[in-house]
This record gives C-alpha cells, sequence and structure tokens, in this order.
C-alpha cells in the first residue's frame, strides 16, 4: 500500500521504512520500493515484522499516510469549502522520484513538485502527460572517456502504474486522428498523494508502427513527432479525463507542449453549437497558461504545413476556415510563418504567467 503512492518519496519516516528493510538492496534498486519488495528475502521480512523498533516506524509511518492522503481537514478545504472540482494539470514531462523516469529537467522537477505540494494542501488537482515507455534520455561515459547515449527503460511492473479500463474491466481506449490516420490511445493512473496522474500510451497493436511509438520518449525525434506527441498530449488527455468522469473547474497548460488542449477543448464546444467566437471565450475564462524559458529556442515552433497535416481538418469541426485556424498560433514578425505553441496557448488562456519575474516579462 504504502509502495503504490509517491507520497513516500517525500516522506523522511516513509523512505526509512523501506531502507531499514534491506539497505544495501534499497540502494541496488535505487530506491525503488516496488523492486525492493520483489526482491527482498521473505526472512528478512520475517524478521522486520518481529522486530518492535521496526514496528513502531511502520505504524508511525502508516499513520502519517492516513492523514496525509485521506484526511477531510486540509488547507485548502479549510479556505475554500466550496471548491470541489479539480483543475487539470497538462505537462510533457512530470519530476516525481527517479524510479518514474518521464522527466528531463526544470520543467518536469517544477511540475512535479506542484503536484507533491497540491497533494500536501488538498488543493483538488489531476495530473495529465505521455507514458514514456523508454524512458528519458541519459548518457553515461565509457572506460575510455567517450559519451554514450542509454535508455531508462520502464519497468511496468516496479512503477505504480494502473491501466485505465473500460466500464466492464475492458482494455479502455480513445482514438485521436492525425496525420489522415487514428492513433488508439490508452492510459495509466498513478496516485501521487491525493493526486491522480493519468499518463498516456499509444503502444497499443492497434497502431500503425510509426505511432505505437508516439509516447515512446521524452523529446525524441525531429518536428513531426514532436508535433504528434504534443497533439496526443492535448487531444488525447483532455479525451482521457472525459472518459474517466473528469470535470475540470479550470485547466492549466504548463508549457506550451500542452497548448492543443485548449484547442480540443474548442472543438467540443464548436460541435454543440456554441459559436467559435464564444466559444473562445468560454475556454479562456477556465485557462491558464506558465511558461518556463525566455529563451525562443526553449517554445515550440512548428510549419504552417505540419500543423495543418497534423491537425486537419479540425477547422472544420470549428466552423473556421484552415486560414483562420493557422492564425491562432501565428506571429506577425515572423519572417518565415510559423505555428507558434506558446501564442496558442496565451491566445486561449485568460491568465498567463512565468516561473520568475523576467520569464513573465518576457
Amino acid at each position: 500500500t504504502l509502495a503504490t503512492n509517491l507520497w513516500w518519496s517525500w516522506s523522511t519516516d516513509a523512505r526509512s521504512v523501506f531502507r531499514r528493510i534491506d539497505e544495501p538492496l534499497w540502494h541496488l534498486t535505487k530506491h525503488n520500493p516496488l523492486e525492493l519488495l520483489r526482491r527482498v528475502d521473505p526472512a528478512r521480512l520475517a524478521a522486520c515484522a518481529a522486530d518492535p523498533a521496526f514496528l513502531s516506524l511502520y505504524d508511525r509511518v502508516m499513520d502519517a499516510a492516513s492523514r496525509a492522503l485521506t484526511s477531510p481537514n486540509t488547507w485548502f478545504r479549510d479556505r475554500h469549502p466550496d471548491l470541489n472540482r479539480p483543475v487539470a494539470y497538462f505537462c510533457a514531462e512530470f519530476g516525481l522520484h527517479n524510479s518514474v523516469p518521464i522527466y528531463s529537467g526544470g520543467l518536469g522537477i517544477l511540475a512535479g513538485d506542484h503536484l507533491k505540494a497540491a497533494s500536501d494542501l488538498g488543493v483538488p488537482l489531476v495530473g495529465v502527460g505521455l507514458f514514456y515507455i523508454k524512458g528519458y534520455f541519459d548518457q553515461r561515459l565509457r572506460i575510455d572517456g567517450w559519451q554514450e547515449d542509454s535508455d531508462a527503460l520502464f519497468d511496468i511492473e516496479t512503477t505504480p502504474l494502473e491501466r485505465m479500463a473500460g466500464p466492464t474491466g475492458e482494455r479502455w481506449l480513445t482514438t485521436v486522428r492525425t496525420f489522415d490516420r487514428p492513433v488508439h490511445v490508452g492510459a495509466w493512473r498513478m496516485q501521487v498523494g491525493r493526486v491522480p496522474v493519468y499518463l498516456l500510451d499509444t503502444n497499443h497493436k492497434e497502431n500503425d508502427p510509426a505511432d505505437r511509438d508516439l509516447s515512446g520518449k521524452l523529446y525524441a525525434g525531429g518536428p513531426d513527432m514532436r508535433l504528434r506527441q504534443e497533439w496526443i498530449l492535448g487531444v488525447g488527455g483532455v479525451r482521457v479525463l472525459r472518459a474517466a468522469g473528469v470535470e475540470p473547474s479550470a485547466w492549466h497548460a504548463n508549457e506550451g507542449h500542452a497548448a492543443f488542449m485548449l484547442v480540443e477543448r474548442l472543438r467540443e464546444l464548436t460541435t454543440q453549437g456554441v459559436p467559435y467566437a464564444d466559444a473562445v471565450a468560454e475556454i479562456r475564462k477556465r485557462s491558464v497558461f506558465t511558461t518556463h524559458t525566455p529563451v525562443p529556442a526553449g517554445h515550440d515552433r512548428f510549419g504552417m504545413d505540419q500543423v495543418l497535416a497534423c491537425a486537419g481538418p479540425v477547422w472544420e469541426e470549428l466552423g473556421i476556415s484552415s486560414e483562420a485556424f493557422l492564425q491562432i498560433g501565428a506571429l506577425k514578425e515572423d519572417p518565415h510563418p510559423l505555428f507558434h505553441m506558446t501564442a496558442t496557448a496565451i491566445r486561449l488562456s485568460a491568465r498567463g504567467n512565468g516561473v520568475s519575474r523576467k520569464h513573465g516579462e518576457v
């Protein structure tokens, strides 16, 4: 129970429970409690179960976990008793723990910390990201001094993941159309304290081989791969939350990677008969955007033809022309017109912020 909720990762006492079971194995498994429990000698577990000092620590930790995860008395509930619907927090990466290799750097670490803080404060939040089965990009030095790349492979059996299922327990998939073919998208749920995180997965036999790797690796491949990953994150993420019965009060695009989430919600409204301009106003009211970099290279930009091929023909469902659709992400000063994900997020959000004052100014 303790090992399948990442709350343990920011509790000193909870980490001590696992370390005291078998300290050498704890370090050997890189502090992964599920792998530790799979590999530990059963005799050692029996010894811990007979050790009063260990049991005292264990009971203290389980009491703390119960309070942290289930107590109705939270900071947020005390101050905002009438606000119960969650914020949907979309991000391309979440830095939660090294045993969950779906992060790269500062963006992911900050996103992971947001989830942990929201759990501690009782803020209703739900995370949405991608399930990178090949993990993050890693580097190592060979004995001759040369650098080589390596993958941190995702071991599902030693990661606290639960596959999202349909109403009768069957494997659940939604479909996202991109580059003129359907991509079947599933999801895994992971619990970070009180906060659930849905990780989207395209590695399904129903998909074209080129699409099965869309959720394969963080920030891999060229612009086409990156664009399709972000389309899956935004469009697929909204559809996963709908299927899970989650009705957010607000939607947060954490960096421009998640901007297509705003477009998908816009499409939902226009297909229900809401005029385009009214739909834009409605989406803006419930949307927030955060930027993490003032450097141009940190903001995703794609060719207009690429975006039309990826998203087409979503503009028909929006009730506008393809030219009008491209204007959502256009910048006037561009010598070569590109579709800017940051511009898209700003135009479709009521509020925007940066992770520092300088970021906000830029």
